[in-house]
């Protein structure tokens, strides 16, 4: 839809509109009015979590402060509104007699009433990141809000101080009560670790044991385990060191003579070494000077051959001294394990008989250490009691008596039942233009009835025989009479049906003007009045119904008897005249059908007038009879199904429907439309700006002229 086109609605339904907006607007002010007035009063509060104003003590350190809570604010609402607090104002303001009073009750109201009446006054509302609350109170009297806005602040700091001295020493004396509990256990323990060391013979000379002595004892144990390690490797390295000197004996003499020194230095066979070493040089020397058979030659190798055999003997004795020592080394090892394992043994004999003994010591410990937790934290509560406390709701601003009442708010009131009526009306308005199915526009009739639109009647419109043939609304059944010509298949039809789906949509109107302006191009025409039933167009000519139609039809008169003249020598007029009811089907009979081929030799065109064709047979009869039809739809009368039935029954009938006529068109309200007669408006309006004579617009004008009807033969 197009702007113009809501546009177009708003003005059509402007009635609706306005009467929904005055409705509204009216009922909003009367009920604004009428209402009685409710003063409000505000007193704010600083609402804290608990906490000291000296930290307490926990395991030796202060207290961190407490986390943050997103939930507290609200829950504090709720606890505002609670009846421990709501119960107890109600008790301080004596609010069960004063209210009961106040609403003229033989007897006070009980609590439960008026904390169901108070909850309904308060209003609760925090202050936007703070940790503010804003109680509001209400009620018709302003001494009455300030009082008891006040009264629910005290009482619910009251409650906050009340509540938390009365969990600290509930805590504290629970407190007490474990303790007294753990000292107990601890004196029955004592006597059980007692009884057991009595019984068990466990020697425990230190409090912190948690288990029986060793019997190496923690020295001996790393000393035994020092020199077994020690050993061990001294046993290791002298094994080793003996295997291979043995290997070098078994291969090379010479060879382990010159590692022995090194491998296990002995004084004495370094000594014979030399000696060797030197005997050898001195040999060297005398072979040299004084030969082989010399004696002090055989005296040096004598001598050489006797340290030879003592090396030999000393060697021989270090290899056995290093069996002996590594023997040695390895019987110490051996008795060092045994001696360790047997202390081992000893000590898990020990701990396990008396494992009871240091269970129950164990058991004792850790019962002493929840006493002593459990008495450090009763002597901090107490201590926490003791401290100084801030308060933790504080009446920021008192609740004053406010005289001026907030509600009803009137100027907004007022201003919302403006904007609502629009809004509901503007609504409604568009509601019932959904709603309605009704033909609003050519589109709407072509589309639906699949037929062309021939003419756009606007809405008022007066008999052109009365106005003349310059009337402003004459252009538009000129513009009918042009498409009405344009349509016909062959200048032969000149008989012309005009129907409608329903009663009041203006056939009589368009037959009498469209014969009318026939009648005004100089052709010669004839209205017949069809409608038998509720016969109209002998009314708009201000003739008798005394003879017409019927009574041709049933040869009671000649065609030239029932035939009228009217003021204009080219229209005439035949009336339906009256039905008897025995004559009802008289349309479908022969008589009707040669008086139509009659009519069509004598008269250039012929328009009937019918009844409604949803109502009654006739119209269908005529339409089947004529050769045209015109069917009338009135703008924005009848539902399209209805419009679309009626055609469907000229088409069933063999009817020749050439075109619709859309009458009773409001151009002022719907631009759609001015186009098909604004200038032919601007055209006699500027003539008459210019002192031409403006002719009457409508039937009820008093310069009406008289049109003279009289029989034509």
């Amino acid at each position: 839809m197009h702007f113009l086109d809501y546009w177009r609605i708003i003005r059509i339904r402007k009635t609706v509109i306005l009467a929904v907006f005055l409705l509204v607007v009216i009922t909003a002010t009367i009920v604004t009015w009428i209402l009685p007035e409710s003063y409000s009063s505000t007193a704010r509060i600083n609402v804290q979590r608990d906490v000291a104003d000296v930290s307490g003590v926990q395991n030796g350190m202060v207290a961190g402060m407490s986390s943050y809570d997103p939930y507290f604010i609200q829950t504090e609402f709720e606890v505002i509104q609670s009846e421990i607090i709501l119960d107890q104002v109600i008790q301080n303001l004596n609010l069960n007699k004063v209210w009961g009073d106040k609403y003229h009750l033989d007897a006070p109201l009980k609590t439960a009433e008026s904390r169901r009446i108070l909850k309904g006054l308060i209003e609760l509302r925090p202050t936007r990141n703070t940790s503010l609350i804003e109680i509001r109170v209400s009620s018709d009297s302003p001494e009455e809000a300030a009082r008891i806005a006040n009264e629910i602040a005290t009482t619910y700091a009251t409650h906050r101080q009340n509540e938390r001295r009365d969990l600290t020493l509930h805590g504290i004396k629970t407190f007490e009560d474990k303790l007294k509990e753990y000292d107990n256990s601890v004196a029955n323990q004592e006597q059980k670790v007692d009884k057991l060391r009595s019984e068990l013979g466990v020697v425990d000379t230190d409090p912190q044991s948690t288990g029986p002595g060793s019997t190496l004892g923690p020295v001996n144990v790393l000393h035994y385990n020092s020199l077994k390690i020690d050993n061990e490797a001294q046993w290791i390295k002298g094994a080793e060191l003996l295997k291979k000197l043995k290997e070098i004996q078994s291969t090379n003499v010479t060879l382990l003579r010159q590692a022995l020194p090194t491998a296990a230095p002995d004084g004495i066979l370094t000594q014979l070494l030399q000696d060797y070493i030197s005997t050898e040089e001195k040999l060297v020397t005398q072979l040299n000077d004084l030969g082989p058979n010399h004696p002090d030659v055989q005296r040096t190798i004598k001598l050489r051959d006797q340290l030879d055999h003592k090396i030999d003997e000393r060697v021989t004795g270090i290899i056995k001294g290093m069996e002996v020592q590594v023997s040695a080394l390895y019987a110490v090892v051996s008795n060092s394990v045994q001696q360790v394992e047997e202390a081992k043994s000893n000590d898990m004999r020990l701990a396990e008989s008396s494992r009871p003994y240091f269970l129950a010591k164990a058991d004792l410990d850790r019962i002493k250490k929840f006493r002593d937790v459990l008495a450090m934290r009763m002597q901090q509560e107490s201590i926490e009691v003791a401290l100084p406390r801030e308060t933790m709701v504080t009446e920021v601003d008192k609740a004053e008596v406010n005289t001026r009442p907030v509600r009803p708010n009137k100027p907004l009131n007022v201003a919302l039942g403006i904007i609502i009526g629009l809004v509901v009306g503007v609504g409604l308005a568009f509601f019932i233009e959904y709603l309605d199915t009704s033909v609003k526009t050519i589109d709407d009739v072509e589309r639906t009835l699949q037929a062309p639109v021939l003419g756009v009647i606007p809405q008022n419109v007066g008999y052109l025989l009365e106005e003349g043939a310059d009337s402003p609304h004459a252009e538009a059944y000129r513009v009918l009479r042009t498409n009405l010509l344009f349509s016909r298949k062959d200048d032969k039809l000149n008989t012309v049906a005009v129907v409608s789906a329903g009663a009041g949509e203006g056939k009589s109107t368009t037959v009498f003007n469209l014969a009318t302006v026939f009648a005004q191009g100089g052709q010669r025409v004839l209205m017949v009045d069809s409608d038998l039933r509720r016969p109209t167009l002998h009314k708009l000519l201000n003739v008798a119904n005394n003879l017409g139609l019927t009574n041709y039809l049933m040869k009671q008169n000649s065609l030239e008897e029932v035939i009228q003249t009217t003021g204009l020598a080219s229209l005439d007029f035949m009336a339906s005249g009256k039905l008897p009811s025995s004559s009802l089907g008289i349309l479908n009979s022969a008589q009707m059908k040669d008086l139509i081929s009659e009519l069509k030799q004598r008269y250039d065109y012929v328009f009937f007038d019918s009844p409604p064709i949803m109502g009654v047979s006739d119209a269908s009869i005529l339409a089947s009879e004529v050769d045209m039809t015109l069917q009338v739809i009135q703008y924005r009368r009848y539902p399209q199904p209805m419009n679309v039935r009626a055609k469907q029954l000229i088409e069933k009938v063999g009817g020749n429907l050439v075109g619709i006529v859309l009458n009773n068109i409001n151009m002022s309200q719907d631009e759609s439309y001015y186009y098909y007669s604004g200038y032919y408006h601007y055209y006699y309006s500027k003539n008459d700006e210019d002192g031409t004579p403006a002719r009457s617009n409508g039937a009820g004008s008093e310069d009406k002229p008289r049109v003279d009807i009289k029989p034509k033969y």
